[in-house]
């Protein structure tokens, strides 16, 4: 057999790409790959956060505590509104369970007001049962974190476990911050909240997105940044 042949014959028996130069992924591919790779987990972790806001919404973790804390929510020259009316009748009958020595009532005023929605919000529970001396009042919070830091000062030391109450939507972001702030926190969500059907979907969307970004810059410059 000649050289040639020989040679003819090696080729044949190499795999078709022997010998061709090896072509790695180009930059683009590897800056496509990544972004693609980060899409994925952005959106997983989306849906992860709409999730928790979600069940979180639907439990009920009732239980013993130093205090009940009912997050504010407007009022109108007094009177609770329809959405605070239902996180105060909550608390009525977590009261009548003996849960906790204190209600904790929270919220500020807006411009012109005469009364703040902590004030609203204690008449409201006095006028149903709940004895005014075991009500303390939270009236200067504007936002839930505020409202949050605001409490912690006013229980201490002597009130570290707290039993929150509001809509379920507005649940886990009350939670995460009440355990940024210091507390042993527990949620008890009303349940018969007035924002139902689309409304409390866009509104668990919206807290999905504060409950995501607020776990990774804190909630505390999450407030500053959105309110």
């Amino acid at each position: 057999m000649s050289d040639r042949e020989l040679q003819l014959a090696s080729d044949e028996s190499l795999p078709a790409n022997q010998g061709e130069p090896v072509r790695r992924p180009s930059r683009r591919h590897w800056i496509a790959a990544v972004a693609g790779a980060s899409a994925v987990l952005i959106v997983a972790y989306a849906l992860l956060s709409f999730w928790q806001v979600h069940s979180t919404g639907r439990s009920d973790e009732a239980r013993p505590v130093d205090a009940i804390v009912v997050m504010g929510a407007a009022q109108y020259d007094g009177r609770p509104s329809p959405q605070l009316a239902a996180r105060l009748d909550h608390v009525v009958e977590l009261w009548s369970r003996d849960l906790a020595p204190t209600v904790v009532v929270t919220g500020g005023n807006q411009p012109g007001d005469r009364f703040t929605e902590a004030e609203a919000s204690a008449a409201y529970l006095v006028d149903r049962g709940v004895p005014e001396a075991a009500i303390l009042a939270e009236g200067t919070g504007t936002t839930t974190f505020e409202s949050l830091s605001n409490v912690a000062g006013l229980l201490g030391d002597t009130g570290r476990s707290v039993l929150l109450v509001t809509d379920p939507y507005h649940a886990l972001r009350s939670k995460l911050t009440a355990q940024e702030v210091g507390f042993e926190a527990f949620v008890s969500p009303t349940p018969s909240s007035i924002v139902t059907g689309s409304t409390e979907f866009r509104r668990e969307l919206g807290e999905a997105a504060g409950v995501a970004v607020g776990r990774i810059i804190g909630f505390e410059r999450l407030s500053s940044l959105t309110d």
